[in-house]
């Protein structure tokens, strides 16, 4: 789906959530809620630095950039509007949002340490071949939920400190990473 149908989908999911499983769970749909808000929010205020700018801009060849997410995943409400306010300026980029737990499954040719980690990039040049997988998060921030998982944090604490993290790094560790990635 293109990220239009994607954030139509959403909002479809926040108007009837009962319509849409998960999300007829109060517990998924608050978080879809959330994820509303800040998914908008980064439509409204991020803005892509020179450096991701320029490097986008020099796409002269066809690529097709897929994220596999979906609307209750928080580290998506803030990763997946990012990366659409990256590249949707250029015409050489074909930006698709494929749902993780719907047909086709993608998301199983591309598992973060034998799971379904979301959102998930799949950087493919014109015939097809992977150029760059990144996801679920940004290193920095995995290293700091590895941490946390390893000293047992409640479900919580680890969803706390990840927003505060990407409300304070502004998509700049994104960007580094796809940087790199890219060149």
């Amino acid at each position: 789906m293109t990220f239009q149908e994607y954030l139509d989908y959403f909002e479809q999911i926040l108007e009837s959530p009962e319509d849409f499983d998960p999300y007829g769970d109060k517990e998924y749909f608050n978080y879809t809620k959330l994820n509303w808000s800040r998914t908008n929010r980064w439509l409204k205020r991020f803005e892509p630095n020179d450096q991701i700018k320029n490097l986008i801009a020099s796409i002269t060849e066809p690529q097709h950039w897929i994220v596999i997410t979906e609307p209750w995943c928080g580290d998506a409400a803030h990763s997946v509007a990012q990366l659409y306010q990256i590249v949707k300026n250029n015409p050489n980029i074909d930006f698709e949002i494929q749902l993780r737990d719907s047909e086709p499954h993608l998301i199983e040719d591309y598992l973060t340490r034998g799971g379904k980690s979301i959102p998930k990039l799949i950087i493919r040049n014109d015939v097809g071949h992977d150029k760059v997988i990144w996801g679920p998060r940004p290193a920095k921030l995995q290293l700091i939920f590895d941490q946390m998982k390893t000293e047992n944090k409640s479900f919580e604490d680890p969803k706390e400190v990840l927003q505060r993290w990407y409300n304070e790094d502004k998509g700049e560790e994104l960007q580094r990473e796809l940087i790199i990635a890219m060149t």
